[in-house]
């Protein structure tokens, strides 16, 4: 039973990663053994479940419906495993997807006490800056900022993001500090991956909105490189202020026009299995819930709900062309959301 067990994980990360190699990886296997058990899988089944080519592993029609029995039945063994030993007590591996700066600001220092509660429970970490393929890396919790792309996903808010200006305290001191979002043509921009859309940053104050093109003197490709090049006086940055929450803090940056808003964004846990979600992929969400419920405090927002089912499509984001200075795009009394 635990060698059949064995083969049955092996074959959902098989068919998930499209790779005997990248599967043996993840368990410590050879690609030949993998090979192997999977021949060995098939022919107990009795049927072909996977094609193989020079290229990719992809599952035949009967694999694929074979694949989704095969992982309601796992979850539904760790369910019943979980309960049976009716402590509570979480064991075994967890999955997070996340963002290197969310991970690395919001997630891992608060993470002792979540491990402290479950000493036999291991969490591996899918970091990226771009969107993670959740499901061929196996993820059992993601967390996103701003609308799900891509069909309904059973999703949890746990705080929201602001979108803010910022800049270093010798930055301002040097080039001055802007009254108006017009000023910023006579700055120094830098432009981020969250930076936004070929729209440019848009704001709002009462009740008008207006937007400005961007043309960054300094572009980066990473949330963390945006941040540094802001706190080393580079010029003035547009960002989730999650991202620079510890350096507003600290007096590292400062905020630049506080009283013009640039939108928010929810933040939110996705359980990829849906209703099947292993306990420790619950029980993780409800610990953010609690832990970053203050993040957002102060910026009258109200905290975080209960599970929502988000279907939306990829909220417009604001961005910038090639260069480095804004340009005045627009003013009206429509914000465009952020």
């Amino acid at each position: 039973m635990g060698d059949r067990l064995f083969a049955l994980r092996l074959f959902v990360r098989v068919a998930r990663t499209r790779s005997f190699s990248a599967a043996g990886r993840e368990l410590g296997l050879s690609q030949p053994s993998v090979s192997r058990l999977m021949a060995a899988l098939e022919e107990e089944v009795g049927s072909a479940l996977l094609t193989r080519s020079t290229r990719a592993v992809t599952l035949t029609e009967a694999g694929a419906e074979y694949l989704v029995r095969v992982e309601s039945i796992l979850a539904a063994l760790s369910e019943a495993d979980h309960f049976a030993r009716g402590t509570g007590e979480l064991r075994g591996a967890l999955r997070i997807a996340a963002s290197l700066p969310f991970a690395l600001r919001e997630i891992i220092p608060r993470l002792d006490r979540f491990l402290s509660q479950h000493p036999d429970l291991r969490i591996e970490f899918v970091l990226s800056d771009q969107r993670q393929d959740l499901v061929a890396d196996a993820v059992d919790v993601a967390v996103r900022i701003g609308y799900l792309p891509g069909a309904a996903t059973v999703a949890r808010r746990i705080g929201v993001t602001h979108r803010v200006l910022v800049a270093s305290p010798a930055y301002l001191r040097k080039a001055g500090t802007p009254t108006t979002p017009a000023d910023l043509a006579a700055h120094a921009l830098i432009v981020g991956p969250a930076s936004g859309g070929p729209e440019g940053w848009a704001f709002r104050k009462d009740g008008k909105a207006t937007s400005v093109r961007v043309v960054g003197r300094v572009r980066v490709t990473a949330i963390e490189a945006a941040t540094a090049a802001a706190v080393a006086g580079l010029g003035i940055v547009s960002m989730g202020h999650l991202a620079c929450r510890a350096e507003l803090e600290g007096g590292a940056l400062v905020r630049v026009l506080p009283d013009w808003e640039m939108g928010h964004a929810d933040v939110k846990a996705i359980l990829t299995a849906g209703r099947a979600a292993k306990p420790a992929a619950r029980a993780f969400v409800e610990f953010l819930v609690a832990e970053l419920r203050g993040i957002s405090e102060g910026w009258g927002v109200p905290p975080p709900a209960g599970s929502v089912v988000d279907n939306g499509p990829a909220r417009a984001k604001a961005a910038g062309r090639p260069g480095g200075r804004a340009t005045n795009a627009r003013a009206s009394g429509h914000p465009r959301r952020e």
